[in-house]
């Protein structure tokens, strides 16, 4: 064993520690849709509780701990002023409001919703290394950074209609929205590509700074981004009554299904 895998293995975790949190993530994600009332309260807090420590110690796991550490720092601060902002000036999400649900808040932005962003940030990264593994070498970077953002994006029109419906926060103008969706309104993804470009940059300058080479710690996210999306696709679909998120689901899903098989069939 080299000195430098030496080193990540004792500054960063176990591959199988995130792996772990997401298979109770997936068990918390399918019980979401069988609850109700506190008790789905309970499980959605649980759900981005986990989804964020998944993200932190994949991160560590695969680049060491200060890396882990640089990915919470980055995304917590990130996700405060994107939200703070938001909810003070209506840039650049549109105009919404959070409700008490989702208990103390930092100006005015609830704990569990940078929680959300840590959640998502780290498997969208991960997803989109494989998405841009034939770009050629000196444009990968910025591709990664840009197909990551457009991840975290998608990954919203799927979650957001859910939470909306599950009364976590409420949109002033709801309309336009995408089609099959009428409670989030279109800037609200645009929103998010431009947060999402943000933050990529941000992770993306951060492990360069702080990563050391280490193993490929990518299961644990890619397993958390596909149930989360996919999954959550079939839970709108037969069990939350959000037959346009679950279409807009099922369509992302086939997207990057369809990239990486076409990618595997020109190796």
């Amino acid at each position: 064993m080299s000195a430098t895998t030496a080193a990540v293995r004792r500054a960063g975790v176990p591959a199988r520690v995130p792996l772990v949190l997401a298979v109770l993530l997936v068990l918390a994600a399918i019980a979401y849709p069988l609850t109700d009332g506190a008790a789905r309260d309970t499980v959605s807090w649980t759900i981005v509780l986990l989804g964020a420590a998944v993200s932190v110690t994949a991160a560590a796991a695969a680049h060491g701990a200060r890396t882990g550490a640089a990915v919470l720092g980055l995304v917590a601060v990130t996700a405060v002023v994107f939200e703070s902002v938001g909810l003070a000036t209506g840039f650049p999400y549109g105009p919404y409001t959070y409700s008490d649900a989702l208990g103390p808040t930092l100006l005015g932005v609830p704990f569990l919703v940078p929680l959300a962003w840590l959640m998502m940030a780290w498997p969208s990264r991960v997803l989109a290394g494989p998405l841009t593994r034939r770009v050629r070498p000196s444009r990968r970077r910025g591709a990664r950074v840009a197909v990551a953002a457009a991840v975290f994006a998608g990954w919203d029109v799927v979650l957001d209609p859910q939470l909306v419906q599950a009364g976590y926060w409420t949109w002033a103008e709801p309309t336009p929205g995408l089609p099959g969706i009428d409670t989030v309104p279109l800037t609200n993804l645009g929103g998010w590509l431009l947060a999402g470009l943000v933050l990529m940059t941000l992770l993306e300058l951060a492990v360069e700074r702080t990563a050391v080479p280490g193993r490929p710690a990518d299961a644990a996210p890619l397993l958390v981004i596909g149930w989360m999306v996919a999954g959550g696709a079939l839970a709108h679909a037969l069990w939350l009554d959000l037959p346009g998120s679950a279409a807009w689901g099922a369509a992302l899903s086939l997207v990057v299904l369809a990239v990486l098989a076409l990618q595997a069939r020109r190796r």
